[in-house]
């Protein structure tokens, strides 16, 4: 029965996730369509990326301590491309470089979007199947 607890805590970790990164992607097209000037946009997404960052780092480290080793070697890639932009401060947006940056910006955040919706779904696989191992 902890394992299944371990998976939805996996799940509910990965909506947060999800939500931060259409968060970030709803203020860059935002942006784009002149709704929100740039100094407002990337202060938004600006807010939410260390904690982003932290939050992946918690789940990474979750799946190691709780001994789900395949979503721990598929969710280090997220994780080690994380830490890389942290360190060489590549991690939050520029004001004035918002524009000129804009689409690499989004398409970063959407290749974010769709790692996490496919760890998302294989967090809904192995919850569905240790559910199914308790029952019987």
């Amino acid at each position: 029965m902890g394992d299944l607890y371990a998976w939805l805590v996996s799940f509910f970790v990965l909506i947060a996730l999800l939500v931060v990164v259409v968060y970030q992607l709803m203020c860059l097209a935002d942006l784009e369509f002149d709704y929100i000037n740039p100094y407002d946009s990337s202060s938004r997404i600006n807010r939410v990326i260390v904690p982003e960052f932290i939050l992946q780092g918690v789940l990474c480290i979750f799946y190691l301590v709780t001994g789900h080793w395949v979503m721990t070697l598929l969710s280090v890639p997220y994780l080690y491309y994380n830490v890389r932009l942290y360190l060489r401060k590549q991690h939050l947006v520029d004001v004035t470089e918002i524009f000129n940056l804009l689409n690499w910006e989004k398409k970063q955040r959407l290749f974010k979007l769709f790692y996490l919706i496919c760890l998302l779904f294989l967090s809904i696989f192995w919850m569905i199947l240790t559910a199914l191992d308790d029952h019987d």
